[in-house]
């Protein structure tokens, strides 16, 4: 009699780990405006660590809807999946011990070279992209300055898609092979224009071959019926929908990323 046939125990993915796992509370991180807390999350036999964001700890805000900002994490993860760039940690909307919130995977940041700089002079060094001038005291200013970088360049293509309103530099996250997240995404996708970015230093010019084709990918995802709109419906208003398929033909008819249109504070504060 042969010994009956075993099967490999079945891979948990990062999303069901999210979703179905169970959450703990380990602590909280006091220095975000809204309610974060650092969680350990478990399901069968898999661990992680991620951060949860429950909606009842939401700061209301002027100018979006109260208990939304969640959602629209959860919006820009699918969004940066649809590029292919993968700049979002995989992130889902979830019930946890504070009711219903957003839960991303922790991502550990590595040390590496600086994404932002203060420097001397009017003009960046070669490899860097200028921002803007900054005062640093003492009536002194210096220029900032962040790295010209093709994954900060992907970022700020994705930012201008779900018109990011809070693209801090705290928000970039270097991590291991060489990859870059960025985070905090709560105040997206609003429908009017309120791009706010360290990441100015393409401002005007030609977007990337490569930016053409994740746009034209994105165009036909966010089509009325297509699975990347369907599943935006889930998360946003149709009315902004509507503007997220806008920038993103806008995008397209102009060929450049997109410069700051001045009704609007273009850099975040604090920038860091």
């Amino acid at each position: 009699m042969s010994a009956p046939e075993r099967i490999p125990p079945r891979s948990v993915t990062t999303a069901e780990l999210l979703a179905k796992g169970e959450l703990k509370v380990r602590g909280q991180i006091r220095e975000a405006s809204n309610a974060v807390l650092y969680c350990s999350v478990s399901y069968e036999g898999r661990d992680a660590f991620c951060v949860y964001k429950p909606i009842a700890g939401e700061r209301p805000l002027w100018d979006f809807p109260d208990g939304t900002l969640a959602q629209r994490e959860v919006a820009a993860y699918e969004v940066s999946e649809a590029t292919g760039w993968g700049l979002v940690p995989p992130t889902v909307l979830r019930d946890g011990p504070y009711g219903e919130g957003m839960c991303q995977l922790w991502i550990e940041a590595t040390p590496e070279a600086e994404l932002l700089a203060l420097v001397d002079g009017e003009e960046p060094d070669d490899g860097w992209k200028a921002i803007g001038l900054a005062e640093v005291g003492e009536g002194r200013t210096a220029l900032l300055v962040h790295a010209d970088d093709d994954r900060l360049r992907r970022l700020a293509v994705l930012d201008a898609v779900i018109n990011n309103a809070d693209r801090k530099g705290g928000h970039l996250l270097p991590a291991g092979e060489g990859r870059l997240y960025g985070i905090d995404h709560g105040v997206t996708f609003n429908a009017e224009n309120k791009l706010r970015t360290l990441l100015w230093g393409w401002a005007g010019e030609p977007l990337t071959a490569e930016a053409v084709d994740v746009l034209v990918a994105l165009r036909d995802g966010l089509l009325p019926g297509a699975p990347l709109a369907t599943r935006l419906a889930e998360l946003i208003t149709a009315n902004e929908t509507d503007a997220t398929r806008a920038r993103v033909e806008e995008l397209l008819a102009s060929g450049k990323h997109p410069e700051p249109g001045g009704e609007w504070p273009a850099i975040p504060w604090p920038p860091v």
